[in-house]
Protein backbone atom coordinates (compact mmCIF):
# COMPACT_ATOMS: atom_id res chain seq x y z
CA UNK A 1 0.00 0.00 0.00
CA UNK A 2 1.46 3.40 -1.36
CA UNK A 3 -0.30 6.88 -0.31
CA UNK A 4 1.12 10.17 -2.06
CA UNK A 5 0.33 12.93 0.15
CA UNK A 6 1.76 15.96 1.06
CA UNK A 7 2.47 17.05 4.96
CA UNK A 8 0.43 19.93 5.40
CA UNK A 9 -2.36 18.69 3.59
CA UNK A 10 -5.54 18.48 5.50
CA UNK A 11 -7.01 15.53 3.38
CA UNK A 12 -3.43 13.85 3.55
CA UNK A 13 -3.29 14.25 7.38
CA UNK A 14 -7.09 13.06 8.71
CA UNK A 15 -5.92 9.69 6.32
CA UNK A 16 -2.85 9.29 8.07
CA UNK A 17 -4.99 9.41 11.09
CA UNK A 18 -7.29 6.71 10.12
CA UNK A 19 -4.33 4.82 8.80
CA UNK A 20 -2.40 5.30 12.03
CA UNK A 21 -5.45 4.31 14.65
CA UNK A 22 -6.02 0.94 12.51
CA UNK A 23 -2.35 0.43 12.23
CA UNK A 24 -1.94 0.00 8.83
CA UNK A 25 1.50 0.32 7.31
CA UNK A 26 1.94 1.85 4.26
CA UNK A 27 4.66 3.33 2.31
CA UNK A 28 4.81 7.31 1.35
CA UNK A 29 5.38 9.31 -1.72
CA UNK A 30 5.28 13.04 -1.23
CA UNK A 31 4.29 15.34 -3.80
CA UNK A 32 4.83 18.68 -2.87
CA UNK A 33 1.98 21.24 -3.49
CA UNK A 34 4.82 23.94 -2.57
CA UNK A 35 6.40 23.26 -5.73
CA UNK A 36 3.39 22.65 -7.52
CA UNK A 37 3.83 18.70 -8.15
CA UNK A 38 0.39 17.91 -8.00
CA UNK A 39 -0.08 20.11 -11.40
CA UNK A 40 2.76 18.03 -13.18
CA UNK A 41 1.78 15.19 -16.10
CA UNK A 42 3.20 12.61 -14.30
CA UNK A 43 0.69 12.89 -11.20
CA UNK A 44 -2.08 13.87 -13.08
CA UNK A 45 -1.71 10.36 -14.52
CA UNK A 46 -2.01 8.93 -11.25
CA UNK A 47 -5.10 11.42 -10.29
CA UNK A 48 -6.56 13.46 -12.88
CA UNK A 49 -7.68 15.99 -10.25
CA UNK A 50 -4.30 16.86 -9.60
CA UNK A 51 -5.39 16.51 -6.00
CA UNK A 52 -3.60 14.14 -2.89
CA UNK A 53 -4.22 12.48 -1.65
CA UNK A 54 -4.01 9.29 -3.51
CA UNK A 55 -3.81 5.52 -2.02
CA UNK A 56 -2.84 3.01 -4.21
CA UNK A 57 -3.58 -0.48 -3.63
CA UNK A 58 -2.11 -3.16 -5.45
CA UNK A 59 -3.07 -1.65 -9.20
CA UNK A 60 -5.75 0.25 -7.52
CA UNK A 61 -5.39 3.90 -6.94
CA UNK A 62 -8.17 5.33 -4.75
CA UNK A 63 -9.13 9.00 -4.82
CA UNK A 64 -10.92 11.43 -2.46
CA UNK A 65 -10.04 11.08 1.38
CA UNK A 66 -13.96 10.46 2.11
CA UNK A 67 -13.99 7.94 0.00
CA UNK A 68 -10.63 6.32 0.66
CA UNK A 69 -11.57 6.54 4.16
CA UNK A 70 -15.05 4.56 4.19
CA UNK A 71 -12.69 1.84 2.13
CA UNK A 72 -9.99 1.66 4.82
CA UNK A 73 -13.15 1.42 7.62
CA UNK A 74 -14.87 -1.42 5.10
CA UNK A 75 -11.63 -3.48 4.85
CA UNK A 76 -9.89 -2.97 7.97
CA UNK A 77 -12.90 -2.79 10.42
CA UNK A 78 -11.19 -2.85 13.35
CA UNK A 79 -11.05 -0.92 15.67
CA UNK A 80 -14.12 0.29 14.57
CA UNK A 81 -14.10 4.18 13.77
CA UNK A 82 -17.85 4.51 12.72
CA UNK A 83 -20.29 3.61 15.70
CA UNK A 84 -22.52 0.73 15.35
CA UNK A 85 -25.76 2.72 16.78
CA UNK A 86 -27.71 5.56 15.84
CA UNK A 87 -27.99 8.33 15.77
CA UNK A 88 -24.13 8.26 16.68
CA UNK A 89 -23.23 6.52 13.81
CA UNK A 90 -24.67 9.53 11.33
CA UNK A 91 -23.62 12.11 14.23
CA UNK A 92 -19.80 10.60 13.30
CA UNK A 93 -21.00 11.25 9.34
CA UNK A 94 -22.51 15.03 10.03
CA UNK A 95 -19.40 16.15 11.95
CA UNK A 96 -16.97 15.20 8.93
CA UNK A 97 -19.77 16.25 6.77
CA UNK A 98 -19.44 19.71 8.54
CA UNK A 99 -15.40 19.74 7.87
CA UNK A 100 -14.90 18.05 4.93
CA UNK A 101 -17.65 19.56 2.39
CA UNK A 102 -18.02 22.99 4.68
CA UNK A 103 -14.86 24.40 6.19
CA UNK A 104 -11.93 22.73 4.44
CA UNK A 105 -12.60 22.83 0.19
CA UNK A 106 -13.21 26.54 0.65
CA UNK A 107 -9.61 27.60 2.62
CA UNK A 108 -7.90 24.70 0.47
CA UNK A 109 -4.96 25.81 -1.52
CA UNK A 110 -6.63 26.32 -5.56
CA UNK A 111 -8.94 28.68 -3.63
CA UNK A 112 -6.60 30.67 -2.06
CA UNK A 113 -4.71 31.16 -5.13
CA UNK A 114 -7.68 31.98 -6.99
CA UNK A 115 -8.27 34.55 -4.45
CA UNK A 116 -4.84 36.00 -4.56
CA UNK A 117 -3.98 35.73 -8.35
CA UNK A 118 -7.63 35.98 -10.37
CA UNK A 119 -9.30 38.88 -7.76
CA UNK A 120 -5.72 40.41 -6.30
CA UNK A 121 -6.49 39.67 -3.03
CA UNK A 122 -4.26 40.62 -0.51
CA UNK A 123 -2.84 38.79 2.55
CA UNK A 124 -4.63 40.08 5.01
CA UNK A 125 -8.07 39.85 2.92
CA UNK A 126 -7.09 35.78 2.48
CA UNK A 127 -7.07 35.42 5.87
CA UNK A 128 -10.11 37.06 6.44
CA UNK A 129 -11.58 34.92 4.17
CA UNK A 130 -10.14 31.71 5.73
CA UNK A 131 -11.11 33.42 9.30
CA UNK A 132 -14.36 34.02 8.03
CA UNK A 133 -15.43 30.15 6.97
CA UNK A 134 -13.74 28.59 10.08
CA UNK A 135 -15.74 30.63 12.09
CA UNK A 136 -19.15 29.59 10.82
CA UNK A 137 -18.19 25.50 10.81
CA UNK A 138 -16.60 25.87 14.28
CA UNK A 139 -19.30 27.68 15.27
CA UNK A 140 -21.96 25.26 14.47
CA UNK A 141 -19.80 22.21 15.64
CA UNK A 142 -18.89 24.20 19.15
CA UNK A 143 -22.80 24.09 19.79
CA UNK A 144 -23.14 20.15 18.54
CA UNK A 145 -20.42 19.09 20.68
CA UNK A 146 -21.94 21.42 23.42
CA UNK A 147 -25.64 19.76 23.17
CA UNK A 148 -24.42 16.33 23.38
CA UNK A 149 -25.08 15.47 26.99
CA UNK A 150 -23.54 11.90 26.50
CA UNK A 151 -20.31 13.17 25.10
CA UNK A 152 -17.48 11.78 25.98
CA UNK A 153 -13.47 13.05 25.35
CA UNK A 154 -13.73 12.62 21.86
CA UNK A 155 -16.37 14.02 19.63
CA UNK A 156 -18.46 11.26 19.60
CA UNK A 157 -18.33 9.09 23.04
CA UNK A 158 -15.07 7.45 24.55
CA UNK A 159 -13.08 6.77 21.65
CA UNK A 160 -11.90 8.34 18.51
CA UNK A 161 -13.88 8.12 15.17
CA UNK A 162 -13.69 9.20 11.36
CA UNK A 163 -14.80 12.46 12.90
CA UNK A 164 -11.73 13.22 15.37
CA UNK A 165 -10.01 12.52 12.05
CA UNK A 166 -11.64 15.29 10.29
CA UNK A 167 -11.44 17.92 13.06
CA UNK A 168 -8.09 17.66 14.35
CA UNK A 169 -6.25 19.05 11.04
CA UNK A 170 -8.60 21.37 10.82
CA UNK A 171 -7.81 22.60 14.08
CA UNK A 172 -4.07 22.65 12.89
CA UNK A 173 -5.15 24.71 9.48
CA UNK A 174 -7.22 27.33 11.73
CA UNK A 175 -4.26 28.13 13.92
CA UNK A 176 -2.06 28.84 10.96
CA UNK A 177 -4.59 31.29 9.57
CA UNK A 178 -4.71 32.79 13.51
CA UNK A 179 -8.21 31.57 14.27
CA UNK A 180 -8.51 32.50 18.19
CA UNK A 181 -9.16 28.62 19.56
CA UNK A 182 -9.95 29.99 22.97
CA UNK A 183 -13.66 30.84 21.62
CA UNK A 184 -14.25 26.52 21.06
CA UNK A 185 -13.53 25.18 24.71
CA UNK A 186 -15.37 22.04 23.26
CA UNK A 187 -13.22 21.38 19.77
CA UNK A 188 -10.01 22.51 21.64
CA UNK A 189 -10.88 19.97 24.47
CA UNK A 190 -11.43 17.01 21.64
CA UNK A 191 -7.69 18.38 20.51
CA UNK A 192 -6.02 17.88 23.53
CA UNK A 193 -7.49 14.22 24.16
CA UNK A 194 -7.03 13.34 20.20
CA UNK A 195 -3.38 14.58 20.79
CA UNK A 196 -2.84 12.04 23.71
CA UNK A 197 -2.53 9.19 21.76
CA UNK A 198 0.20 8.26 18.91
CA UNK A 199 -2.03 7.92 16.27
CA UNK A 200 -2.78 11.59 15.72
CA UNK A 201 1.01 12.76 17.15
CA UNK A 202 2.52 10.15 14.14
CA UNK A 203 -0.14 12.09 11.86
CA UNK A 204 1.25 15.30 12.78
CA UNK A 205 2.28 17.49 9.94
CA UNK A 206 5.38 18.53 11.94
CA UNK A 207 6.07 14.86 12.36
CA UNK A 208 6.08 14.25 8.65
CA UNK A 209 9.22 13.12 6.51
CA UNK A 210 8.59 16.22 3.73
CA UNK A 211 8.17 18.47 6.60
CA UNK A 212 9.63 21.67 5.44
Amino acid sequence: MKMYGFFRSGTSHRTRIILNLKQISYDFQPISLMKNEHKLASFKEINPQGFVPVLEVNDQKLIQSPSIIEWLEEQYPTPALLPKEEPARAKVRAIAALVGCDIHPINNKRILEYLRNTLKLDDQQVEAWCQHWIHEGFSALEQLLEQDQQRGDFCVGNSPTIADAYVIPQVDSSKRFHVDMTQYPNIQRVYDACMQLDAFQNASPKNQPDAV
